[in-house]
C-alpha cells in the first residue's frame, strides 16, 4: 500500500501509528472547512443564536474558541505523552482574531503535524483527565480534536 499524500505534505505513512496520522490531517481539513463556513456565515449578516455562552458571543468569539481549542488540544497531547510544549502562541482577542486568523491557523496546523510521527500506538490508549475533567485517551482527543470543528461549521451552515 502506497502513502497517501495531502496538501499538506504530511502522509499518514509518516507516522510510525497510522491512525494518528490519519487524525492529524483530518482536524487540518476540517479545521480549514470551519474558517471557510466561518466567513461565508460572517459575511452573510446570519446572526448567531442567542444563548449565555460567551463563545456565542460574537462571530470573532466563536472563532477564538475554535482556534484556541484546536491548540489546547496539542498541548494537552503533548503534555500527557512527555512531548515538549509545541510551541503556539496564544489566541489572539477578539479585537484582532478576524485579520490574524489565517496566519494564526497555520501556526496551529504546523504545528500539529510533527510531534506524533515518533508515537508508538500503545502510547495512545492510556486514560488521562482531559481539562474539563472527562477521562479520555489520546485517540480519543484526537478523535475530539476533528469534531470539534465539525460542530461548529455544522451549527455556522445551519444558520445561513
Amino acid at each position: 500500500m502506497g502513502k497517501t499524500e495531502r496538501p499538506n505534505g504530511v502522509s499518514v505513512a509518516d507516522f510510525k501509528y497510522r491512525g494518528a496520522g490519519v487524525l492529524v490531517n483530518l482536524h487540518e481539513r476540517e479545521m480549514r472547512r470551519f474558517l471557510e463556513s466561518w466567513r461565508s456565515a460572517k459575511a452573510s449578516g446570519a446572526s448567531l443564536p442567542t444563548v449565555d455562552d460567551p463563545d456565542y458571543a460574537c462571530y470573532e468569539a466563536l472563532l477564538r474558541h475554535v482556534l484556541r481549542w484546536s491548540r489546547g488540544y496539542l498541548r494537552w497531547v503533548c503534555g500527557q505523552l512527555g512531548l515538549p510544549d509545541p510551541g503556539i502562541r496564544p489566541i489572539p482577542d477578539t479585537v484582532t482574531i478576524e485579520a490574524e486568523a489565517a496566519s494564526c491557523l497555520e501556526e496551529i496546523l504546523e504545528a500539529w503535524r510533527n510531534p506524533l510521527k515518533d508515537i508508538d500506538k500503545s502510547m495512545f490508549r492510556p486514560e488521562y483527565v482531559s481539562p474539563w475533567g472527562v477521562r479520555y485517551c489520546v485517540e480519543a482527543m484526537l478523535e475530539h480534536a476533528v469534531m470539534h470543528p465539525v460542530r461548529h461549521r455544522y451549527q455556522l451552515e445551519e444558520l445561513i
